[in-house]
Parts: structure tokens; sequence; C-alpha cells
């Protein structure tokens, strides 16, 4: 009898999770499958869009002149997350035979024309790298640089000399590491190449031996071959060895009516490496060791800074609270006229605040990316998103994000019913919810689309994506959104514990304005967060992996409690100065992080990219920075604003009031 589909997917999740934990040689990988070949397999490698760390324009390999397959370019099925990226992974000419070592002819193109020569130089010159995939692992190039290995992923277009010629890559030097898999009693349990692998033992089930692939590096050669003699070989014959050489001139230049010949040699070295940690040198790339440094020493700082917040927080505040309601109400009256502080605002900390359903809208979003970002970070940080899974980190976010907006719009309109006692207008808010944050995101994402779509990068969203992810807007996120808005009519009000007064009370003068201190706050939580930033700045824009989530989750962890904190100090030391207009200051307490963030991205955008190049890479930088910014301000702004909520709810619940 087979199991219902829910119930198995259940039942298998507590398979993977229990084989992790027992002590036979059971692993537990996601996101990838593994693939044993035996000798004289055909492996075909796959080419990923073109990438460079001067202008982050992608662009498909072959609007290059190279080799193509037999068979015809085609493309490989790309997730949402791939697509969104710009990734564009197609088959492609290069052929090895497992454990079979030679050196093989592709092909050779016809006299170059001006405008190939035009884009190839132009792609050498902005240090295009060509991204190659084999079984699942990006090709990696090793070099050295100041008696310093530096590892890289991919290969260049070409190369330029003294500034003036340059020069073409058209011959590879492939090397395979492979692990012998003997099938020792194992089973492998997966859906497909991008599925979840598990390997468990079970004696009654073995799987032939063969060849796993765990590793895939290359070496670029420019070498000018004789096309006349080339020309006479079929693509995937064999062909004598080709050596690098350390000559210019025995280099293939990019000029007019040449013709480049394409070859490339493979070897197969047998390695110790096994399957599980093949992934091992692409995640352990240089700084390493200043990443756990940093990480720990901003850990330490801030838990000492948030542990002096909280004590000084606890203390002053309960010895408020004990000295009020240590007094009889006579007392308690005359104790409220001779003093001043947060207890004379009892009458006006609870009216409404400019702006409210801008405030609930804020707020609701903020609910549904704070979900998503725990969420996601959580699932990388236990292992359910690997690197071998491309795309898929992304389109987790994207689908978390829809399927909570039943949170922020249950979140949006409970306040709006607590701001207005009453649930008139919550059809408008729960809209405003669904649209505000995707609304500004899509049309940041439009403008910068076309400035992608001008340059025919592969970065461009395809229209039918725009429909796509219009469709899953207005058909999943809205009436889920709606939905949660429902909800949010039928919960419970929030009850304020003291009566608000018909006339407002007077602010006091202040020598400095209160939005200074709030701006100045942000740069406690920024200080969680700065370093962390770094490295996933690093990792987005210089092309290196990230997958240190467990030290993300941390800081994430830590975020929360610093802008909690940060916040609900700044709105106490509102209420004693007798300021009672605290709800958008206590949002922005903690959400004015977001000006940091922005103005560091624009510090790493002078300081750290270098190498970038032209006013349209500077815009997709600072067009993706802003929507980044304006994430972050609305999540930790959200998580202040719903702890000061708290705070200020049991501060007045606690003192006693005719």
């Amino acid at each position: 009898m087979a199991l219902p589909k829910p119930f198995s997917k259940w039942v298998f999740l507590f398979l993977v999770i229990l084989s992790s934990h027992t002590t036979c040689n059971a692993f537990y990988l996601p996101g990838s499958y593994m693939h044993t070949y035996s000798t004289r397999d055909s492996i075909f490698a796959k080419v990923n869009s073109l990438t460079s760390i001067e202008t982050e324009l992608p662009f498909s390999y072959y609007t290059l002149p190279y080799c193509e397959p037999p068979e015809g370019v085609k493309k490989s099925a790309e997730n949402l997350g791939e697509l969104l990226m710009g990734d564009q992974i197609d088959n492609s000419p290069y052929r090895f035979r497992m454990n079979v070592n030679e050196t093989v002819y592709l092909c050779t193109t016809k006299p170059l024309k001006e405008k190939e020569v035009k884009l190839l130089k132009q792609r050498t010159r902005d240090l295009y790298q060509v991204n190659m995939i084999l079984d699942n692992l990006p090709a990696m190039r090793y070099s050295r640089q100041n008696d310093v290995s530096i590892q890289w992923t991919g290969y260049p277009v070409g190369f330029t000399q003294n500034n003036k010629e340059d020069y073409i890559i058209n011959h590879l030097k492939f090397k395979v590491l492979v692990h012998e898999y003997e099938g020792s009693g194992v089973e492998i349990i997966g859906t497909g190449e991008e599925g979840m692998g598990v390997i468990s033992n079970d004696a009654d089930k073995r799987k032939a031996s063969g060849f796993e692939i765990v590793g895939f590096e290359v070496i670029p050669c420019s070498v000018k071959h004789d096309p006349e003699a080339m020309s006479k070989h079929k693509m995937y014959d064999n062909i004598d060895p080709v050596a690098c050489p350390n000559e210019l001139d025995k280099s293939q230049i990019i000029q007019e009516q040449e013709k480049v010949s394409f070859t490339y040699d493979v070897e197969f070295v047998k390695s110790d490496i096994r399957w599980p940690s093949r992934w091992d040198a692409y995640l352990k790339m240089e700084g390493a060791r200043v990443h756990w440094f940093s990480i720990l020493n901003s850990v330490m700082v801030i838990f000492f800074l948030a542990g002096i917040v909280f004590v000084i927080f606890l203390r002053t505040v309960r010895r408020d609270l004990t000295r009020y309601e240590e007094l009889d109400k006579e007392s308690q009256a005359q104790m409220n006229e001779e003093l001043s502080g947060w207890k004379l605002v009892v009458g006006d900390v609870f009216r409404e605040p400019n702006c409210p359903k801008l405030l609930c809208v804020m707020v609701g979003d903020g609910v549904q990316i704070l979900g998503m970002a725990i969420v996601t970070i959580v699932f990388a940080a236990f292992g359910f998103l690997s690197p071998a899974s491309r795309g898929m980190l992304l389109t987790g976010m994207i689908v978390l994000y829809l399927f909570l907006g039943i949170a922020a719009g249950y979140v949006g309109v409970r306040l709006w019913r607590t701001l207005k006692g009453t649930s008139e207008g919550w059809k408008s808010v729960s809209w405003s919810v669904a649209c505000f944050f995707s609304g500004i995101v899509f049309a940041i994402l439009t403008a910068l689309n076309f400035i992608l779509w001008g340059s025919k990068s592969t970065g461009a969203i395809p229209i039918s994506l725009y429909f796509l992810l219009l469709v899953l807007w207005f058909c999943v996120s809205v009436p889920l959104t709606l939905l949660g808005g429902l909800l949010g009519t039928r919960a419970e009000a929030i009850q304020y514990p003291v009566r608000t007064n018909q006339i407002p009370r007077e602010i006091p003068a202040r020598k400095y304005p209160s939005w200074l201190l709030v701006l100045g706050a942000g740069t406690l939580p920024f200080g969680t967060l700065f370093i962390e930033l770094f490295f996933i700045l690093t990792s987005i824009w210089l092309g290196r992996f990230y997958y240190v989530f467990g030290f993300l989750l941390i800081v994430l962890l830590l975020l929360v409690i610093v802008c909690a904190e940060v916040s609900v100090v700044l709105t106490y030391m509102h209420l004693c100065v007798e300021d009672w207009q605290w709800w958008w200051k206590a949002f922005f307490a903690s959400g004015s992080v977001a000006l940091y963030v922005f103005l560091y991205s624009i510090n790493y955008l002078v300081f750290d990219l270098k190498s970038l190049s032209g006013p349209v890479s500077a815009i997709l930088y600072l067009g993706y920075s802003l929507i980044m910014a304006f994430a972050i301000m609305l999540a930790t702004g959200t998580i202040g604003f719903l702890m000061s909520f708290y705070f200020v709810h049991y501060l007045f619940s606690s003192v006693k009031i005719d």
C-alpha cells in the first residue's frame, strides 16, 4: 500500500534526520545526487553564463564564437532563482570519457569578423570568465599571486598583454578527480540531479561499483594552432598532446581574419576525496580565518553591549515601578504633580500616531520579510540548501515570501484594529500590505531590467518570467494577504490598559531633535552585521561561494535581540521626557540600521569594487543595494516597533490608574 504523498515526505524527512545521527557510514547532503560512472562512460560538461566582476552583466556563452555541440545548443531546465540571477546553463561540446586521458580537437572557427573581434576584445578586457560545470561541480582554477595560492571558479575568456594585444583562451587542460566507489551495502535514494540524496545502509540492496567525480580543475591556455592542419580533423578526433606556450608569438591572437582552433585535453586522477566532501574545496575560499575570528569577536562585543543595556534597562524600570506602586493613591497623585517622566503621559501614550495606515502596512511587510529571512537561514544553517542546488536559495525565499503574506495581512490588520478600534477599512490595509513592498521592488527591478535589456544581458528578466511573477503576486500573495487580513478582523482586539485623554498633552521643547537620537541608534544594530555584510557582498559581487549560514543565523539572532533592546531603551527615554509620540520613533530606532547598510554598500562600491566599471554597473549595484536596505529597514523596524509596543503596554498595565 502506497503512502500518501504528504505523509511520505515527512517519513522521508525523518529518515534524512535519522541518517545524519547514526554511527554507520551514512550521511545526508541535500541538493545533490551522486552519480557513478563506469570506465569509458561519456560525460558532457555544461556551460553557464559568462560573468565579470567589472561589469556584473552576465552574457550567454554562445554570444562568443565558441564551438557548438553537434546536436545544437540546448538549455538546461532552470528554476525561478536561476532565471532571476541571470544563469543560463547550456550544453557544451566538451565530452569526457571516464578514465580515458586524451587530447581532443573540437572545431576551427571561420575567419573572425570585425564584430566578433571587437566583442572578444571587449569581453577579454572586461575580465569575463567562462563558467563550466561537470557533474554539477564548477570548474576550479588555481593561480599564485605573491606566493599565495588563490582559487577561482571558471577561467578567463582571454588575456591582454601590455595593454596592447589580446589573446583568446582556446586550449583547456582539464583534471578530473575521481573516487572509486565500491558499492559496499549502500543505496541511493533521490529525485534527480537537484533532488535530495541519502545514502543508507542496506545489505540487501547493493549498487554497482563505479567512479564518482569529486573534483574538476582547469588550466587555460592560448595556443596558436595551424588552422589548415586542424581543419582536416573531425570533432572529438584525438590529436597529439598540446603544451601551453610561454611565448606570445605561439599564443592565439585576437584579430580579424584569424581562424581559431579549439582543443582540450583531459586527465583523470584518482583521489581520496569522498563524494560528501567534494564541495569543501569550493567552500573554503580565502579569508576563512579572518571570517571566523571577526564573527566571534563581533558576537562577544554585542553580547557585552546588549548585556549592559539590558541590565540598565531592568534596574531603571523596576525601580520606577516599585517606587510608584509602593505609594498610596494620594501620594501617587502628588507624585504625578511634582515629578516629570513617563508617568505623566499616561493619557497620551496610546494616542493614534501620524499616518497610522502606513505604519500598519510597513509593520505587516516587515513581519513577512523577517519571517522569510528567519526560515530561509534556519533551513540553510541545518543543511537543507546546498550550493549544488543553484538558485534554490532564491527560489525558496520567494516561495516563503508569497505564503507568509497571510502573516503580513494578519499583523497589519490587527494593528489597524488596535489603532482605530474598528475593522472598517481592513481590505484597503490588506491590499496596501500586499502591494507596498512588492510594488516598490517590482518598480526598481523593472527600471534595472530595461538597462539589462539594453545591454542584451542574460541577467535581464524574460517577459515570460515577468508574467509568472505577476501571476504569483496577484494569484498567491494578494489572496493570502487578504485571508490574513480577514483572520486579523476576527482575532481578539488588543485592549489598551489606560484611557486616552481627549486633549493631547503638549510635548516639552528639547535642546536637540529627537530624530538625531533615533538615527544614531542604528549604529549598534549595524555593529552586529557589518562584518557578515562584507562577506555577503563579496559572495554576490565577486563571485565567491557563501555557505556559512550557521554564523549568519547567529548574527540574525543577535540582530533581533539588539534591535529590540535599542528600540525599547529609546522608547523609554522618549517617554521619560514626556514625548508620547513614540510609535514612529520606535520603528526607526532599529530601522535606521538600513541607512548605515546602504552607506556601507556605497563604501564597498568605492573602495572594494574598484574594478567595477561603467555607469550601468554602478546603477545596477546601487539599485540592488537599495532593495536590500529597504527590506532590512522594514524587518528591523518591525522588530523594534513590536517590542516597544509590548513594552509600553506592559509598562502602563503595571501602573495603578483610577
